[in-house]
C-alpha cells in the first residue's frame, strides 16, 4: 500500500490521542522510519514539505515537562505555511528575497518549530548551511541542547545522517556536507561563513543591536537565503524599525492565537463573579477585557488566561508587551505615550479596515492675474483632482456642499520631516482628508491651495516656524481665507495680525493638550492610520517635552493639532445654501474679503 506523509501524520495523531503512550509512539516512528526508506515517492514528498518530517519522526518536551509527539501548533503551521509559500513566489519570481518579521507573544514556540524545520532540512537535503542566533548564551544553550539535540538523539537510527558534534554548539552531517549551528549574538559573529538559512531568535534583545549584527554577519548569506528574525518587542529599535522597514514579510501573531492559552474557572460562582467585573468595573484591565470579549469575540477561559496573567506582573504595563494584542501596542515606546496610548492601540485596530474613498494629487493651471491696484499674481484654475494609487493626498469623506472645512499644516523642519496637511470637517470635528510628502515648498504650497478649494475654501492654517513660505505665498495668490494670529510689536506693543500659525512656548503645548482630549473623549473623530502611528511613538522625552520618539515623525500630529486648535476661526455653521462667489478680492493685509465678510463666517480672534 502506498501511503502518505499527511496519511501517516493523521495516523499518528489519532493512536496518540487515544492512548497517550510516548512508547507505542516510539514504535510507530520506527516503523514511519523505515517506510521512508522503502519509498522513494514518501521520501521525496517529505524533502519538499520538511515540516512533515517534524510530525511523523520528532518528538518534544512540552511546558509541563512531558515527552510528546511534535504535532505543530496552530501559530507554528500558520508560519510554516507562509514560509512555504514564499520559497514557492521566490521560485517563481514573484518576490527578489525570502525575509519574515515575526513578532509574537511569550512562548508561541516558534524558536522551536524554526530549529526542528532547520534539523528536518539537514537530515533530508545535500549543502544545507543552518545557522541560529539567540540572545545570551543561556539561551544558545538552550536551544541547541532542548531544542535539536535532543529531538535528534530520539529520532530512529534508521534515519540518522553520520554526524558530529563538536564545542561549537554545530551539528555536522560529513557526507551530506549540511551543517546547522547557533552562537549568541555578538559584533563579529558569523564571519566567514556561508548561510542559506538563517533564524534570529528574541533578536529585539540582542546585546548590540541587529544592526552591528547583521554588519558582522557580512557576507554570509547566499542569495536565495532564508532569513528570519523573531522576537517579542522591545521598545522602539532596530526590530521596530525593520517591522515598518517593508522589506520584509510582517508576521504578528496575537497571544490568543495559541489556543492553549486558557484557564478553567474553579468554580461558576467565580466564573460569574469574573463577568460580571467586566461589565462594571472601569479599571484599565476591564476595559480592555470587555473589548476582548465584545471585539475580538474571546472566550471567557481565553479571557480569564489574561487576567490571570496580568493580576501576577508588579509592572502591569508588561502585559502589551509580552501578551500583546496589536503590533502598535507590542512595540511600548522608551519614554511615556503623550497620548492615551490603550485609546490609539485599540483605534488603530479599529481603521485598518478604513479606506481612503480616494486616493491622488490635484492638477492645475497657473495663471498670472492683475488686480486692481495693479498687482500682479499667481493663481490656480483647472484644478482637478487626479486619482492615483501612489498618491500622496488620501480622502476619507469628500467635500460636502456648504460644509465649513480647517485644512492645517506643518512644514519640513530643516528638510528632514514630511510635509503634511490634516482636512477637519468643522461641523462634525471629524478628520476627513489627509497629505503627506516629501517635496519641495513651491508644490506643497499649490496643493494646500487646491485641496482648500476643493474643501468650500478651507481655513487654511500652516505653521511658520521654519519657512514662512507656503503661508506668504498663499496670501500672494489671494487665497481668501488663512488662518490669523495676533502678535504684539516688539517696538510699538501693539497688536499686529499676522498669517500663519506660530509654535511657541506658549501655544506648543495649548494645541498638543487640546489634542490629547480629543484622543481621549473622541478618538473615533480620527480615521487615518499614519497619523495614529505618529501618536503611538509621541512620547515625553527625558525633560518632559512631547516629541516623537528618536527617529520616528510627528508632522502629522503636530498638523492635526493645530488643526483641532484653529478651528475657532471658521464657522461651525452650514453656509447659506447660495454663497457668494469667489471673484476678484478686494484683499486688505489683513485677510478681509468679500467672501468672507458675512457675520455668519469665522468668529472673533483668540489672542495667542
Amino acid at each position: 500500500m502506498k501511503y502518505t506523509a499527511n496519511y501517516l501524520i493523521e495516523r499518528r495523531k489519532e493512536h496518540w490521542n487515544s492512548n497517550k503512550d510516548i512508547e507505542f509512539d516510539k514504535r510507530f516512528r520506527n516503523a514511519t522510519a523505515q517506510k521512508l526508506l522503502e519509498d522513494k515517492d514518501l521520501l521525496e514528498e517529505i524533502k519538499q514539505k520538511p515540516e512533515k518530517l517534524i510530525e511523523l519522526l520528532f518528538i518534544v518536551v512540552d511546558k509541563e515537562q512531558h515527552t510528546i509527539p511534535f504535532f505543530l501548533n496552530e501559530v507554528q503551521k500558520d508560519f510554516i505555511d507562509k514560509l512555504n509559500q514564499a520559497i514557492e513566489d521566490y521560485a517563481k519570481g514573484l518576490i527578489l528575497d525570502i525575509g519574515f518579521i515575526i513578532l509574537k507573544g511569550r512562548q508561541q514556540g516558534f524558536t522551536t518549530a524554526i530549529t526542528a524545520y532547520q534539523l528536518a532540512c539537514i537530515i533530508l537535503n545535500r549543502n544545507f548551511q543552518g545557522f541560529t542566533i539567540a540572545d545570551e548564551a543561556s539561551n544558545t544553550e538552550a536551544i541547541f541542547q532542548n531544542k535539536a539535540k535532543y529531538v535528534y538523539d530520539n529520532l530512529p537510527e534508521t534515519v540518522k545522517p553520520t554526524e558530529k558534534f563538536n564545542n561549537k554548539r554545530q551539528l555536522l552531517f560529513e557526507k551530506l556536507n549540511s551543517t546547522w549551528s547557533v552562537d549568541t549574538a555578538t559584533k563579529n559573529m558569523g564571519r566567514s561563513r556561508t548561510i542559506n538559512f538563517f533564524h534570529g531568535s528574541e533578536c529585539a534583545f540582542w546585546q548590540y543591536g541587529i544592526a552591528v549584527t547583521q554588519a558582522g554577519l557580512g557576507e554570509a548569506f547566499t542569495k536565495n537565503c532564508i532569513k528570519i528574525y523573531e522576537s517579542t518587542a522591545n521598545g522602539f529599535n532596530d526590530f521596530k524599525k525593520m517591522w515598518d522597514s517593508g522589506s520584509y514579510i510582517n508576521c504578528f501573531y496575537e497571544w490568543w492565537k495559541t489556543k492553549e492559552y486558557r484557564t478553567n474557572f474553579e468554580s461558576e460562582d467565580i466564573k460569574a463573579e469574573f463577568l460580571q467585573n467586566i461589565e462594571n468595573k472601569s479599571e484599565w484591565i476591564y476595559s480592555r477585557l470587555k473589548w476582548l470579549k465584545n471585539v475580538i469575540k474571546l472566550e471567557d477561559e481565553q479571557l480569564y488566561w489574561y487576567y490571570n496573567k496580568y493580576d501576577k506582573y508588579i509592572d502591569k504595563d508588561l502585559i502589551k508587551q509580552e501578551y500583546p494584542c496589536t503590533p502598535e501596542e507590542a512595540f511600548l515606546a522608551t519614554g511615556q505615550c503623550y497620548f492615551n496610548k490603550d485609546k490609539i492601540t485599540q483605534r488603530i485596530t479599529e481603521v485598518k479596515s478604513i479606506k481612503p474613498l480616494k486616493k491622488g494629487f490635484f492638477t492645475y493651471k497657473e495663471n498670472i492675474l492683475t488686480a486692481s491696484n495693479g498687482e500682479k499674481y499667481i493663481t490656480l484654475t483647472d484644478i482637478a483632482f487626479k486619482e492615483d494609487a501612489n498618491g500622496f493626498i488620501e480622502i476619507y469623506e469628500d467635500v460636502k456642499e456648504r460644509y465649513p472645512y480647517v485644512l492645517s499644516g506643518d512644514t519640513a523642519g530643516e528638510g528632514s520631516d514630511f510635509f503634511t496637511g490634516q482636512v477637519i470637517n468643522n461641523i462634525t470635528g471629524k478628520q476627513v482628508c489627509k497629505l503627506r510628502k516629501k517635496f519641495d515648498e513651491i508644490e506643497y504650497t499649490k496643493q494646500m491651495y487646491c485641496l482648500g478649494k476643493h474643501y468650500n475654501w478651507a481655513l487654511i492654517g500652516i505653521e511658520n516656524n521654519y519657512s514662512t513660505y507656503p503661508t506668504n505665498k498663499l496670501d500672494e495668490m489671494k487665497y481668501p481665507n488663512l488662518f490669523i494670529r495676533e502678535k504684539e510689536d516688539e517696538y510699538t506693543n501693539k497688536k499686529e495680525k499676522r498669517f500663519g500659525f506660530k509654535t511657541t512656548a506658549i501655544t506648543r503645548p495649548l494645541v498638543l493638550a487640546n489634542l490629547q482630549q480629543i484622543v481621549l473623549e473622541e478618538i473615533d473623530k480620527i480615521v487615518d492610520l499614519d497619523t495614529l502611528n505618529e501618536m503611538i511613538v509621541f512620547v515625553k522625552n527625558e525633560k518632559g517635552r512631547p516629541e516623537a520618539e528618536q527617529g520616528e515623525h510627528d508632522d502629522l500630529v503636530m498638523a492635526l493639532a493645530i488643526g483641532y486648535y484653529i478651528r475657532s476661526q471658521q464657522s461651525f455653521k452650514l453656509f447659506p445654501k447660495e454663497p457668494p462667489k469667489v471673484v476678484e478680492v478686494d484683499y486688505s493685509p489683513f485677510g478681509e474679503n468679500k467672501y468672507y465678510s458675512n457675520d455668519e463666517y469665522g468668529s472673533s480672534i483668540e489672542i495667542i
